[in-house]
């Protein structure tokens, strides 16, 4: 007979769930990582905002929103063009 572990309870997921809470986590989460892969590939490339921002032809200052992992509000063109800036692509997908 298995006994339940005392110290074992829900998961991050299921609180945040129950708590009306896991859409905005998911999306809070998926743009920091956006960024952070996109800062990386920067580094890699070894660009700076300056330069990033003249190949996605637009400012500085979007960029610093595009590269900030708590500014949710950048649109998906911009991500597309950062994406393609450093060589990559952006994909999405419903899950």
């Amino acid at each position: 007979m298995k006994t339940k572990h005392p110290n074992r309870g829900s998961s991050l997921e299921d609180f945040l769930m129950e708590d009306g809470n896991l859409e905005v986590a998911t999306a809070i989460a998926v743009k920091r990582i956006i960024a952070w892969q996109l800062q990386k590939a920067m580094d890699e490339r070894k660009l700076n905002k300056t330069d990033m921002a003249a190949l996605m032809d637009t400012s500085r200052r979007q960029l610093s929103r595009v590269l900030n992992p708590e500014d949710g509000n950048v649109t998906l063109e911009t991500l597309q063009r950062a994406a393609k800036a450093v060589g990559r692509s952006l994909r999405l997908e419903l899950a």
